[in-house]
């Protein structure tokens, strides 16, 4: 029997390294008949491809791997996280600048939430940042409404159950009162759906308005909603560890829309410290499915 490991990646892998889609997107693709590998249409993602491989995906050839890059956008709310929608709302790629390759949304803010978002042109890259073991520190400023106490967040320090479902310890801290409405700041380190939103309304408040403020060492600072900004590769590479082209990228700030790209104006605040859906228009473009 043959039990030699097979030579290349997961055809999922390579899709989604190429960023084209997540790994469940790229096997939803593929079971849709959509990918073709050396001119034959596949079925299932139990493939391994190698760079000899010609691969298709929509009739378009698939593009070469590119250097991993990572934005930084300061998420409007009303918009959704996801490339499309059912119900036909504004997801956040519709609104990102035509300037930007094709990137994918390193986890997801809620149709409601805003604040800092991170867009990466890598799915190995978004995979390593979304995934429980990195253990980045995410932290919100969060509205709710009520006069609380500290003591009505001891629950959400110790960690709590909710429908059987368990969230882990978050740091609370109160920080003013204003009129009707408490302002915090919580930090949490796993990414689950509605999490801060689900916590407060087991123990009796209404977030009202949250914003994420930084997602492990990067921050939104002062980046204004709808405004994009690119990780410089250096900061890049130390942060991650990634080995990346440093020539060719430079750190810019794009508006909503315009499709314009102007140079980053230094900032005042500090640079990162460690404590701290998918695909966009550019790049590869799928051709529509024939019906």
């Amino acid at each position: 029997m043959n039990t030699s490991t097979p030579q290349g990646e997961r055809i999922a892998k390579r899709l989604s390294r190429a960023g084209i889609a997540s790994r469940r997107e790229a096997e939803r693709m593929i079971a849709e008949g959509r990918v073709s590998v050396n001119g034959k249409v596949i079925d299932s993602p139990a493939l391994n491809v190698t760079a000899q491989d010609r691969i298709e995906v929509d009739n378009a050839p698939l593009p070469e791997i590119a250097a991993p890059r990572l934005w930084l956008y300061h998420k409007p709310a009303g918009l959704i996280t996801s490339a499309a929608d059912e119900k036909g709302r504004k997801t956040v790629f519709d609104a990102l600048p035509d300037t930007l390759p094709r990137v994918m949304s390193v986890g997801r803010l809620d149709l409601n939430s805003e604040g800092l978002l991170l867009l990466t042109n890598d799915g190995g890259l978004k995979r390593k940042l979304e995934l429980p073991s990195t253990g980045w520190l995410r932290k919100y400023r969060v509205r709710i409404k009520g006069k609380p106490n500290d003591e009505a967040f001891a629950p959400l320090r110790k960690g709590l159950s909710i429908e059987g479902e368990t969230f882990q310890p978050m740091s609370v801290s109160l920080d003013r009162q204003q009129g009707a409405n408490a302002w915090l700041t919580i930090g949490l380190r796993e990414g689950k759906n509605r999490e801060i939103r689900r916590a407060m309304e087991a123990i009796g408040f209404e977030v009202n308005r949250l914003i994420r403020i930084s997602y492990g060492p990067f921050r939104l600072g002062e980046l204004k909603a709808g405004e994009v900004e690119e990780i410089k590769p250096r900061v890049l590479a130390d942060q991650l560890g990634l080995e990346v082209r440093v020539e060719g990228h430079a750190k810019a700030k794009t508006g909503p829309k315009t499709g314009k790209l102007r140079k980053a104006p230094p900032k005042k605040s500090t640079p990162p410290t460690r404590d701290g859906g998918t695909a966009k228009r550019g790049g590869f473009k799928p051709r529509p499915k024939a019906r």
